[in-house]
This record gives C-alpha cells, structure tokens and sequence, in this order.
C-alpha cells in the first residue's frame, strides 16, 4: 500500500527527471527541480506568472495535501516569489485527467532582468501536510482538472 511519494508524469519519463528528496534527515522538505530549462521574465504590472515544471506529481492520503514552498534563498540570490506564496497541491490532484498531476511552481520575477532556470537547478521544496476538516464539512465534489481548477 502507498502512503506518500513521488512518481515521474505521463509524458515525462525519457526526460531523465530526478525525483524529489530530502537532503538531511531533519529536513520537511523535499528539494524539487526544475524538469527543462525556463526564462522567467521581469515582472510588468497584469502579467501572469511563468510556471516551472518538475515533470513530477505526488500522490499522499486522502486527509493530506503537499505544500509548494519557494527555496529559501530564491528571493534575495534570483529575485523570484512564488506568485500564491505557497502552493497547495489536493490529494486528488494526482493522476488528474488534464495534466496527470504535473506539479509545477508559479513564479515572478521581481527583478529588472531574464533569470533562467536550468534542467536540474533546485526550485523550491515540496512539503506532506495533513489537514482537518469542520463539523459542519459536506465536500461531495470531484476533481476534473488539473492546475487551477478547482473553481471550475
């Protein structure tokens, strides 16, 4: 049975990408890397973010949810927020129908130049949380999409 972890998404597995780990054994986080090379513009008022795919997807239990954090020396050293201050990634994310469950970091660039990002730089750190829910909780909705559909 499968608890928590990380697999490659559909599409991505001849793309030689790394799965995310912990570097030390008192670490929450798992480093995350960017899965092709990506030019994140400077931020211009009423531009959408640039999102940096891992090539990879998680998969947790049902009461948990995966925290999308940037890397902590991102903003002074690149210059880059992640553009929703964390991420959250739903259980039911995974294994979607529009994108398989490709995790992917939302950035902005706060600086006046191009920063580029590499195959393989560290991006940021995904994080198993769990969650609770209310007494008066009635969620009976099911996932359709991917990236930014819950609304839908």
């Amino acid at each position: 049975m499968k608890n928590r972890g990380f697999e490659i998404v559909k599409g991505w597995e001849d793309k030689n990408i790394n799965l995310p780990i912990r570097k030390t054994a008192g670490s929450a986080g798992y480093d995350t890397e960017a899965a092709e090379d990506t030019v994140i513009p400077p931020f211009k008022s009423g531009c959408k973010p640039t999102l940096v795919k891992t090539g990879i997807k998680a998969y947790c239990k049902d009461n948990e949810w995966i925290m999308v954090a940037n890397r902590s020396s991102n903003p002074g050293k690149k210059h880059l927020v992640l553009a929703n201050g964390i991420g959250i990634v739903d259980a039911d994310y995974y294994g979607n129908e529009d994108n398989d469950g490709h995790i992917m970091f939302a950035y902005f660039n706060m600086s006046d130049e191009n920063v580029i990002i590499k195959k393989g730089d560290v991006i940021g750190q995904l994080v198993f949380m769990n969650y609770l829910t209310a007494d008066i909780d009635r969620a009976e909705g099911i996932r359709k999409g991917g990236f930014g559909s819950t609304s839908k």
